[in-house]
C-alpha cells in the first residue's frame, strides 16, 4: 500500500490553509513539510497497525499483519485451515449448535486412555483439546438429532433372561 498519494493530500491541505494565513504562514509551513511527512506516515501506519489488529480480533483464528516493506506497509492475511462442511442437522426442527458464542465451563471426569486419545486427536488436528471436545461434542448432537440418549447397559448379558411386559 503506497502512502505517498495520502501524505501528499495532507501536505496540499496544510499548504491551502497556509495560504489563507499570509506569507508567514506560507514559510512556516514549508519549513515544517518534512518533519510533517514523517509524522503523518508513523500517524497513518499506527492506524492502520490498529485496524488490522481490530480485523484480527474479528476473524480470530485466522490474523491480518502489518508489515513494513521500505517505507510502505503490506497486509498479510492468514486464513483459518478449512474445516470440513457440517453435516445438516438429522431431523427436522434440530438447530445447527454453533461452536462459539457464550460458553459455559463444566469438569468432565474421563479415564485416562480416553484422555489421552482426545489430547491424542486434538493435537493430529492442532486443536486444543476444549475446542476438539467443543467441535466433537456438537457433531454428535447434530448428527443424532440431539434427542437420542445412550442406552442404559444391557444388564440381561449377566442373567441371560430378559422380562417385558406388566407383572401383577
Amino acid at each position: 500500500m503506497d502512502l505517498t498519494t495520502y501524505v501528499s493530500n495532507l501536505g496540499r491541505e496544510f499548504a491551502t490553509l497556509a495560504e489563507a494565513g499570509g506569507d508567514e504562514s506560507r514559510a512556516l509551513v514549508e519549513r515544517l513539510t518534512g518533519s510533517l511527512e514523517s509524522a503523518i506516515r508513523m500517524t497513518l501506519l499506527d492506524a492502520l497497525s490498529a485496524a488490522a489488529d481490530e480485523i484480527t480480533r474479528e476473524i480470530a483464528p485466522g490474523s491480518v499483519e502489518l508489515r513494513l516493506r521500505g517505507r510502505d506497509p503490506d497486509f498479510v492475511v492468514s486464513t483459518p485451515p478449512a474445516e470440513p462442511a457440517a453435516e445438516p442437522a438429522a431431523a427436522e426442527g434440530v438447530p445447527v449448535i454453533s461452536e462459539d458464542g457464550p460458553a459455559a465451563r463444566i469438569n468432565v471426569r474421563l479415564p485416562e486412555q480416553l484422555k489421552a486419545a482426545v489430547e491424542e486427536a486434538a493435537a493430529k488436528e492442532g486443536r486444543s483439546v476444549n475446542a476438539w471436545l467443543v467441535r466433537a461434542a456438537a457433531a454428535a448432537l447434530q448428527r443424532t438429532g440431539g434427542e437420542q440418549r445412550p442406552e442404559p447397559p444391557d444388564r440381561s448379558a449377566r442373567t441371560k433372561q430378559r422380562f417385558t411386559g406388566w407383572v401383577r
